[in-house]
């Protein structure tokens, strides 16, 4: 599996025009599926997400509160097996480490039930998968963190 994260201030997915969940402030984490991926990666990444120290303290302490202490923030989750797209040869991406479509949906389901059940269902929102999707999103830092499961 293989993950970007960002701290945003706020973002949304937008689908043919329409806004299918949108969040304020908190995580966007964009969600690769590999072929051969074990579901133990997802649930320890969906652990890591809940208590990554993150975001700053009420006195402004960088790193020292995770989503699962500031109640108030969300987790927006986007499906993106464009994140393995192998660049070195040529000039198209090269996605065959990406996993199929049935087999990536039901483990990036999974992984989102996962994370509901360690939040709560109304802090964690989605894209649509497999959808050509408009995602807007305002960064905070920026922070951005990126996440291999092979690391």
């Amino acid at each position: 599996m293989r993950a970007v994260i960002q701290r945003v201030k706020r973002a949304s997915v937008t689908v043919d025009g329409e806004v299918v969940s949108s969040i304020g402030k908190g995580l966007v984490v964009f969600v690769a599926v590999k072929k051969g991926d074990v579901w133990d990666e997802f649930k320890k990444f969906s652990l890591k997400i809940e208590n990554l120290r993150i975001f700053d303290d009420e006195n402004g302490k960088m790193w020292a509160r995770s989503l699962r202490q500031l109640t108030d923030h969300e987790l927006l989750l986007v499906s993106q097996f464009t994140l393995y797209g192998d660049m070195r040869k040529g000039t198209r991406p090269d996605l065959h480490l990406s996993a199929k479509a049935d087999e990536a949906r039901a483990t990036y389901d999974r992984f989102v039930e996962t994370c509901r059940d360690l939040l709560g269902k109304e802090r964690v929102k989605d894209g649509v998968f497999g959808a050509m999707m408009d995602v807007e999103l305002v960064n905070d830092g920026p922070v951005t963190l990126t996440f291999d499961g092979a690391d």
